[in-house]
């Protein structure tokens, strides 16, 4: 049988793409990394424990049984492509030194308000200290 058609070695993969260890899949299982080892390199496994791995895994049995890295990377390479396509939904959509330009002229105007605050209140304190003369 190939390594295709093995069902312990999609189960191997899956769990590497999804950053598990074996020790993380043995623990929720309930069984130790050496049986997950084991499982990992069957042909089969029986129905009710595919089942089981699949849940933990975040995935269905029928995931597990048809998975293939070619469709993987061909699914990422049809999603995700690089700025020489017509797709920009990856691609940053501000320009950031406009935004620093803005947020510039923010910070200005509020200083802007902020010094005239101060003159006003400047304004205030010489009226009043003039009427106590």
């Amino acid at each position: 049988m190939s390594k295709e058609n093995k069902i312990g070695p999609k189960i191997c993969r899956i769990r590497e793409m999804r950053g598990m260890k074996q020790e993380v899949l043995a623990t929720a299982l309930g069984v130790s990394q050496q049986t997950v080892s084991n499982m990992e390199r069957s042909a089969e496994i029986e129905a009710g424990l595919l089942a089981q791995v699949a849940e933990i895994l975040g995935v269905t049995p029928e995931a597990i049984e048809n998975f293939s890295e070619e469709a993987v990377f061909s699914i990422i390479n049809n999603t995700f492509q690089d700025s020489s396509s017509n797709n920009n939904n990856y691609m940053c959509t501000i320009n950031p030194v406009d935004k620093l330009i803005e947020v510039y002229e923010e910070n200005k105007k509020l200083y802007e308000r902020l010094l005239e605050a101060e003159k006003s209140k400047v304004e205030l304190l010489e009226k009043f200290f003039n009427k106590e003369k």
